[in-house]
């Protein structure tokens, strides 16, 4: 009966390509998170192995990875697009952060709490704010929650959370005013961070409820949801 070892043999060559793959997905993904490569944005796959020193067959693996999570769409004999959600897509995208933002604050322990990431959201958003650069300000919302949420100390959720806000930052980008998407919500990132401060993780959690009601609304006032 073969072993473990028959078993593994040739396996390790792919082990190491999916784990570059992994990190070049985790990479791409931050870009989209980022803003930086917006939807309907062709990814190619010369000039990102040429940059990146990597195999196409690496690539591919990394894309595969990113488009089962929502984020790249293949279309034949035109390559791979960064994705556009749908407006479906964008209402339970909010189904989601309501259901993980809102729990990660409910699991937290006893106060005080490590706020150090969610202050350095905030006033990278003033910062941003400041010099009237709303695709910053826009990263620096979505690192709060991304923060917000790694208060809970679980790795899983941070993943799943990338993952999401990566998504719904393809659908601001089909906003024109990226100032009034953006811009209301910073002061409330404060006000957020400030509950916690306190220990007060009820009224956090009535914040955050308040802050994602109005956030998909003035969404589906734009069109963007149903």
């Amino acid at each position: 009966m073969a072993g473990i070892a028959d078993h593994l043999a040739g396996e390790k060559d792919l082990l190491g390509r999916t784990s570059v793959a992994e990190r070049v997905a985790d990479l791409l993904r931050t870009q989209i998170g980022e803003g930086r490569f917006t939807a309907g944005t062709k990814l190619s796959e010369e000039d990102i192995c040429k940059t990146l020193g990597i195999s196409r067959n690496t690539l591919r693996e990394a894309f595969r990875l990113l488009t089962h999570e929502r984020l790249l769409v293949h279309e034949l004999n035109r390559g791979v697009f960064v994705r556009q959600p749908t407006a479906a897509d964008v209402a339970d995208i909010y189904r989601v952060r309501r259901m993980v933002e809102c729990a990660a604050l409910r699991a937290l322990g006893d106060p005080p709490y490590d706020l150090s990431g969610l202050a350095a959201a905030v006033t990278d958003g003033e910062r941003a704010a400041a010099a009237q650069d709303w695709n910053a300000l826009g990263a620096a919302n979505f690192h709060f929650h991304r923060e917000m949420v790694a208060l809970a100390g679980s790795p899983r959720t941070d993943q799943a959370m990338r993952t999401v806000l990566a998504e719904l930052r393809l659908a601001f980008h089909a906003l024109p005013d990226l100032k009034a998407l953006h811009h209301p919500y910073l002061a409330r990132n404060r006000a957020l961070m400030e509950a916690l401060a306190a220990g007060d993780t009820a009224a956090a959690e009535q914040l955050l409820v308040a802050y994602l009601d109005d956030s998909i609304a003035q969404l589906t006032a734009a069109g963007i949801s149903a």
